[in-house]
């Protein structure tokens, strides 16, 4: 199944967090990476007194089920010194979110596919349009739909791990 995997830092050299996080990913059983977005530098959502994220999407193959794929997520934040503790949409060292799974819809306690506040941010959406526009969020419409309603300003393309 082909899925679609958020990626975020703001911490100890964020493109070098996401490239971490990118090489354990690739090592996980059950999952190849197919495309990988330019890295965004992107202003804080939520709580804006922080630093900017740097910001990335990639799609994957995996066999895994969505809570499977869910535990390697937070297996590989984790082994990456990931803190869970602290207030809500804070500073992180990393962060790993499923976004898509296929065009399936999937709810738990643990878990609600696609990501519900995918369509309302710009740091998740420009990095997916990068790849494929026209990836539907299910239920809900276009990824090309949803961004022209969003702001984009002061979020950067980065080239090489700098703006481009």
């Amino acid at each position: 199944m082909k899925a679609w995997l958020g990626l975020g830092s703001n911490l100890q050299h964020p493109a070098e967090q996401l490239n971490e996080a990118l090489g354990r990913l690739a090592a996980a059983d059950e999952v190849e990476i197919l495309k990988t977005s330019s890295f965004y530098k992107t202003p804080p959502w939520g709580d804006e007194q922080q630093e900017d994220f740097i910001n990335a999407v990639v799609q994957i193959e995996t066999s895994l089920q969505p809570l499977a794929l869910l535990h390697v997520l937070q297996s590989t934040e984790n082994a990456m010194g990931r803190q869970r503790s602290g207030r809500r949409w804070g500073p992180r060292l990393i962060d790993i979110d499923l976004l898509l799974f296929g065009d399936r819809q999937y709810q738990s306690e643990e878990l609600e596919v696609p990501h519900p506040r995918m369509h309302e941010r710009a740091f998740v959406l420009l990095p997916l349009y990068e790849l494929d526009a026209l990836t539907m969020i299910p239920g809900r419409g276009t990824v090309a739909e949803f961004l022209k309603g969003l702001d984009c300003g002061g979020i950067s393309r980065l080239k090489d791990g700098h703006l481009a």
